[in-house]
C-alpha cells in the first residue's frame, strides 16, 4: 500500500495552514500580517492577497484544528465530486467574498479558514441531488448550521459569524449552480421495470 495525495486542494491548504501556525508558534506570529485580512487603504499592494491568504491563518492550534477536522472530513469528498479545478475556485470566491464584505458592510478583518467549513458542509448536502428536487438534508442542515450562527451573532465574542454565513451562503449556491449546470444523461437503453 502507498499513500495517495487524494484530495491536492484540501490537503495542500491543511499543509500550508499547519505550516502557518507553527511558524507564528514558534515567532511571536510573525506570519499574522500575511494571513489576515483588515480594513486599510485599497492603494496599499499588500492588501489584495491578504483577501484570500487569510484562510490559511489561524488563532492557534485549537482554531485550526476545529477548522480542518472538518474540512479533511467532507473536503476530499467535494473535491473528488466536483474535481480539483472547481474546488479551488470555489474556494477562492468564498475566501475573497467573505472578507470584502466583512471589510465592506462591517469594517472588519478576520483570519482562518471558517467560512471554507461552511462552504463545504452546505456544499456537501448537495452530493446526491436529483434533478427538479431540493434535498430535505440542505434544508435541514441550512437551518441548523446558519441558524445557529444568526443566534450566535447576537452575543459579543471574537468569532466573524457573518463569515460563517457568507461561506454557507457561497456553498448553497455553488451547490445550486452545479445542480443547474448538469448535463442530464440519455437514461439507459434497457427498458425498467
Amino acid at each position: 500500500m502507498r499513500l495517495q495525495y487524494n484530495a491536492p486542494v484540501i490537503l495542500t491548504l491543511s499543509l500550508i495552514s499547519t505550516a502557518v501556525v507553527a511558524s507564528n508558534s514558534f515567532t511571536g506570529n510573525a506570519l499574522q500580517y500575511w494571513f489576515s485580512f483588515s480594513p486599510g487603504s485599497w492603494s496599499d499592494w499588500a492588501m489584495y492577497p491578504r483577501l484570500i491568504s487569510y484562510i490559511a491563518g489561524h488563532a492557534d492550534w485549537n482554531h485550526l484544528l476545529g477548522n480542518f477536522s472538518l474540512i479533511l472530513l467532507v473536503g476530499p469528498l467535494l473535491e473528488e465530486k466536483f474535481g480539483s479545478q472547481d474546488m479551488l475556485i470555489m474556494m477562492g470566491i468564498t475566501g475573497v467574498v467573505s472578507s470584502l464584505s466583512s471589510i465592506l458592510l462591517f469594517n472588519e478583518g478576520g483570519l482562518g479558514a471558517s467560512g471554507i467549513v461552511f462552504m463545504c458542509v452546505l456544499l456537501a448536502s448537495f452530493t446526491n441531488i436529483k434533478e427538479k428536487r431540493i434535498p430535505l438534508t440542505f434544508i435541514l442542515v441550512f437551518a441548523l448550521w446558519i441558524g445557529k450562527e444568526i443566534m450566535s451573532g447576537m452575543r459579543a465574542d471574537n468569532v466573524s459569524q457573518f463569515g460563517h454565513i457568507i461561506g454557507g451562503i457561497c456553498g448553497s449556491l455553488f451547490g445550486f449552480l452545479h445542480r443547474s449546470n448538469k448535463v442530464s444523461t440519455p437514461s439507459s437503453s434497457i427498458p425498467t421495470m
